[in-house]
């Protein structure tokens, strides 16, 4: 078996599909993409193809192994996302061509449903209340929530009581039954990290999402030692080098993209040295179906799996397209009691609908993510 052709597709809301084709006729698909940055990681997409094509894709960890060491200039975001689809999409190819579904191929399954949580959106208590009863009354039991918007370098007593209690809110109106995760997106500065997880304490957040941004990696260990909330982190590193000090640090959840950290088979070592520290996997992807297919393939085979994040209904796709708009059969992406029963389905057990790929590609733009500026005109983090 050889691959034939490498193609990419940029479709709305923010993503970036690749196809890999082959002389056998099997099709294996992709979501290699940096939100933003679509168009630079397509570039990249292309530039990898030309040590694919007319090989054999299922020696995938050969792939995975020329893909990024093959070049002096390593690693970074962009590369790691172009050989991330790529990745996901050999996997589907050797699945397919054995019949088997990828997590089989990762040693077998260890659980038989996923449980998966949503994200809620809202700037005041009473929307964010209100947001976080509608996940559950559509069958989730946990989600997600930013708890602030921009903050001022050093917070103000009005902005960590806003954080607070958007976050109680939050809490009376999904009760103690469910679980509430908090992603301070960076925002928050490391001496603000410290006031607010012992303020979040009382709420019992499942976990706080990265506290800091990821080049303060070395203030973890302080802020972890802060208080007795769990600390995740992780959508913005992508190898296993990179999550060695946060590991080291002490956080608890770990939260690789497994369409920019290196696809399938980087997320799984990740999730092995995780596993060495009693940390957990909780991967990011608030992206399309291919993305949450692989991650949930991994999901099946990886022991100390905690959650896994998915992105339909989510706020950033309103009036776009939407996760369940590629896939020819949706059911797949069915929640059972906030949980997606695992597949038996080969490859990464779904059916892309081609014909609506293309067509959103035909008339994609470009997506951006917002600039945002302090009241006194200086950059302010999203």
């Amino acid at each position: 078996m050889k691959i034939t052709a490498i193609d990419t597709f940029a479709v709305a809301p923010r993503w970036l599909f690749c196809r890999v084709e082959t002389d056998a006729g099997i099709v294996g698909w992709g979501e290699p993409v940096v939100e933003g940055r679509a168009d630079t990681v397509r570039a990249a997409v292309r530039e990898l193809a030309e040590l694919l094509i007319g090989r054999d894709p299922r020696t995938v960890e050969a792939h995975w192994q020329v893909m990024t060491k093959g070049g002096f200039y390593r690693g970074g975001p962009v590369l790691s996302s172009a050989v991330a689809g790529l990745d996901q999409a050999l996997w589907d190819i050797l699945g397919k061509s054995l019949g088997v579904p990828v997590h089989q191929l990762l040693g077998g399954a260890v659980r038989d449903r996923v449980r998966v949580y949503g994200w809620i959106g809202g700037d005041e208590p009473a929307e964010v209340a209100d947001a976080a009863q509608a996940q559950i009354e559509n069958g989730l039991t946990a989600l997600k929530m930013n708890a602030c918007g921009r903050l001022s370098r050093l917070a103000t007593a009005a902005e960590l009581d806003g954080v607070v209690e958007r976050v109680s809110q939050v809490r009376a109106a999904i009760g103690d039954g469910n679980d509430v995760a908090i992603d301070f997106h960076g925002r928050v500065g490391v001496a603000d990290a410290r006031r607010l997880l012992p303020m979040l304490e009382p709420l019992r957040p499942l976990f706080v999402e990265e506290p800091v941004l990821p080049e303060f990696a070395h203030r973890l260990r302080d802020i972890v030692s802060s208080s007795s909330v769990p600390i995740g982190t992780g959508e913005r590193l992508f190898s296993r080098a990179e999550f060695l000090p946060v590991l080291e640090a002490g956080v608890t959840v770990v939260q690789p993209d497994i369409s920019h950290a290196g696809g399938i088979s980087e997320v799984r070592r990740i999730a092995t040295l995780a596993d060495t520290f009693g940390a957990l996997l909780a991967p990011h992807c608030p992206l399309g179906p291919i993305a949450l297919a692989a991650s949930l393939q991994v999901a099946f085979a990886t022991p100390n799996f905690l959650l896994q994040e998915q992105s339909i209904g989510i706020h950033y796709n309103e009036g776009s397209a939407e996760l369940l708009d590629y896939v020819l059969d949706r059911s797949p992406f069915t929640f059972v009691d906030g949980h997606v029963e695992r597949w038996t389905a080969a490859g990464l057990g779904i059916e892309v609908d081609e014909d609506a790929v293309r067509r959103a590609d035909a008339v994609a733009e470009s997506w951006h993510g917002p600039i945002w500026h302090h009241p006194d005109g200086s950059f302010a983090e999203w």
